[in-house]
Parts: structure tokens; sequence; C-alpha cells
């Protein structure tokens, strides 16, 4: 009976204090909507934000906390946390499957773990919004998806089960299968799948008998040549990129460039072809197809007027990821303003997504996810001190 009444106590107290209200008082609020807000409050109520402003009165019965400045929550634009694991083993390494080069069947919500350390890491580092999902080195690896970083199963903190077809275009899907081998070939097996679809697709309207339905694979092709789902293609040298916007251009597909680390040298390119930029980490290492990267590549695309987002991407090796606020903070060394730094970790990836009306920015009614810190973000020794995802304080670091 004893043990009846703790557990009910435990979980009265655990929904009391998830739906908390909550004020956060900062030195300066950077909302990302607008000039940063000295001496400004956040409040929040019931997981979104209520208002936000300088000086607002908080009213009775609010948990506050203080900050020297708070951001929105970080977004990472691409990732593959969740699905390669802390451990670098085998059984936690879910984000290529090596049996066929093209799966854009299968589901980020089916593989993604929720539990992996790598979630908590990032969490604990501000990221509250991942983009994450299968990853590079397959022509079609499969679906991505928008998780929180908040504990919780996967449907509890899926934000978007399916976001992108993940795909790829470049050497390391000739390292994970024996066909295709070389360049062209790859290009032929997306066509001829894409061209597949089309067929199909075409039938279908005619016959829907035919419309084949039942075929998982055609349907996410078919969803791509719709543009009802972007083709994320993870492209790094310019014959690449240029190989992309082609092949975008034949099957009007929504394309979003991942990695791009010779984008700068198609700036024009890319602007006529309305393609969306998501560059790799700054510090990504000049090697391979990444040859001939820039640390300013971030800095060139956004003062030709593209917007950037910043991935953490894959790492092949411990601790397996990268932190956004890092990559922006060294991209700021290489010519990138403090505003567009916020922005490539914020609304940018937000707008991305096409949740910019949920995240990305402290504005009233949005999701309340915000990093509060003790100093400038971009500071190496500055550090996060709470995040709270949700509505919810789900990090509270030592900050002395």
């Amino acid at each position: 009976m004893l043990k009846k009444i703790i557990n009910t106590i435990v979980v009265l107290l655990f929904f009391f204090f998830s739906r908390a209200q909550i004020a956060v008082k900062a030195d300066t609020i950077f909302t990302v909507a607008g000039n940063p807000i000295a001496n400004g409050v956040v409040l929040i109520k019931d997981g979104k934000i209520e208002a936000v402003g300088a000086n607002l009165t908080i009213p009775n019965g609010y948990t506050t906390y203080t900050a020297k400045i708070v951001t929105p929550g970080l977004i990472d634009a691409r990732s593959v946390v969740g699905f390669s694991g802390a451990y670098n083993v085998p059984s936690d390494q879910d984000q290529i499957e090596k049996s066929s080069p093209i799966q854009p069947e299968l589901r980020a919500v089916d593989a993604y773990n929720p539990e992996d350390k790598l979630v908590e890491y990032v969490r604990r580092n501000g990221i509250t919004t991942l983009h994450t999902g299968h990853g590079i080195g397959a022509l079609f690896s499969g679906q991505t998806m928008v998780v929180k970083t908040k504990a919780g199963l996967t449907d509890e903190v899926t934000v978007k089960p399916l976001a992108m077809i993940a795909m790829t275009i470049g050497p390391s899907v000739s390292t994970n299968y024996s066909s295709p081998g070389t360049k062209g070939k790859q290009i032929a097996m997306l066509r001829t799948e894409l061209l597949k679809a089309q067929i199909t697709m075409k039938a279908g309207l005619k016959d829907s008998s035919k419309a084949n339905s039942s075929d998982l694979k055609q349907q996410m092709l078919q969803m791509l040549l719709k543009r009802e789902v972007k083709a994320l293609i993870e492209a790094n040298t310019a014959v690449d990129i240029m190989d992309a916007i082609r092949v975008a251009k034949e099957f009007n597909l929504a394309l979003v460039i991942e990695g791009g680390a010779e984008a700068y040298r198609l700036i024009g390119q890319i602007k006529s072809a309305h393609v969306e930029i998501i560059v790799h980490a700054t510090m990504a290492r000049p090697s391979g197809d990444m040859l001939n990267m820039t640390m300013e590549n971030a800095a060139i695309l956004t003062k030709a007027g593209i917007p950037v987002s910043i991935e953490s991407g894959y790492e092949g090796y411990v601790p397996k990821t990268r932190i956004v606020l890092f990559e922006a903070a060294t991209a700021m060394r290489y010519g990138l303003s403090y505003e567009d730094a916020l922005k490539a970790i914020t609304i940018n990836p937000a707008k991305l997504l096409g949740l910019d009306k949920q995240i990305g920015s402290i504005e009233k009614g949005k999701d309340a996810d915000l990093v509060l810190f003790n100093g400038d973000p971009f500071e190496y020794t500055t550090k996060p001190c709470i995040v709270i995802i949700d509505g919810k304080v789900e990090v509270q670091n030592q900050c002395q």
C-alpha cells in the first residue's frame, strides 16, 4: 500500500514539474527574431513561450531561473546521433545499411535510439533539436527525422517522423558497395530509379490499379518526385554538387545539399537553382572529397545571400559527434557574423525543416526550448547551465 502511495506521489510530482510555469531572467536574451533584449524575461507556460520582453513582471507561482545569456534551443541541421552510437561497435551503428545502395524506404523512426548516450551529450551542450537519420554512403540510404533531445521514447520525442530522404554522391558510396564503382555509374543508377518511379507514377495517375501502392521504395521515390519530401544529397566536390543540381533539375526535386565543401566555388549555380545548403562542420578534416574545404565556407555563402545551416554530420571515430555550437563559433573566427552564426544553428535549420513556426527563435507561442548560459555562448569557457525543452528543465549543469 505504501509503495502505491509513493508511486502516485512521484507521478503527480513529475506531472506538476513537467507542466511548471517558468520565468527566465537574463542580462541579454538573443531571441533571433529581433534585436537582443537587455534585462530580458521569458515567461513559459504549458510548454510554450507565453511572453518575452524587457523587465516583464513575473507572476506569482512561477519558478525563476537566471542567466547571463539566453538563446533559443540549438538545432543540429544534420546528424546521425541516435543511429551512430557512442560506443562505435556494430551493435550501435545503424546509420547505414550495406545490403543495397538504394533503400529510400528505410524509416528513421524504426532505428532511432533515444537512449543513446550521445543524445544526452548533445542535450547537455544546448542542442534541443536534432535532424537525424540514415547516414551518408549510399545512393539512397533512407529517411531522416526531427527529434527533441529530451528524455523519452521515440514516439514521445519525435517532432517530424519523415523529414527528408538521405542520398549521397561521392566516394563513400563506392567504398560501401561493389556497384556503383564510379561517379558515372552512381548518377546513372540514381536516374534509373527516379525514371522508374516517374513512369510508375504517371501510369498510376491514368490507372489507379497501376499505382504500385504496396511498393515502399516506389512510394518514397514518388514523394520525392512530387516534392512532398526534400532530397538531402551529400555532395562535397564541385563536380558532385553540380551532378546533384543536374539530377534535381531533371526531376524537379526539392534539393538540399549536405556537406557542400566546395559550395563556395558555385555561388551562382546554387542561387539560380534555389538549392538549400547544410554546410559541413567547420572543423572537419580537409581530406578525400573534402580536400578543398575552407573554414570560410559558411561566411562566403552567407555573404552571397545563401542561408546557411551548420551540421555536426557523421564522425567515424569516438566520440562520434560534434557540437554545432563550437562549429558555429569557429565559423565566426573565419568571417561569419555573430548574428549569422547564431542563426545557422537556430532559425535557419528551423526554416530548412519547415518548423520555424514552432522552434528556432524565442517568440510567443513557440515551443519553450531555451539555453541559459553563464557567459557569451561562443566563448569556449562558457557553459550551458540550464537547458529547457518543451517548457521542462532537462539539464542543470554546474556553472560555478
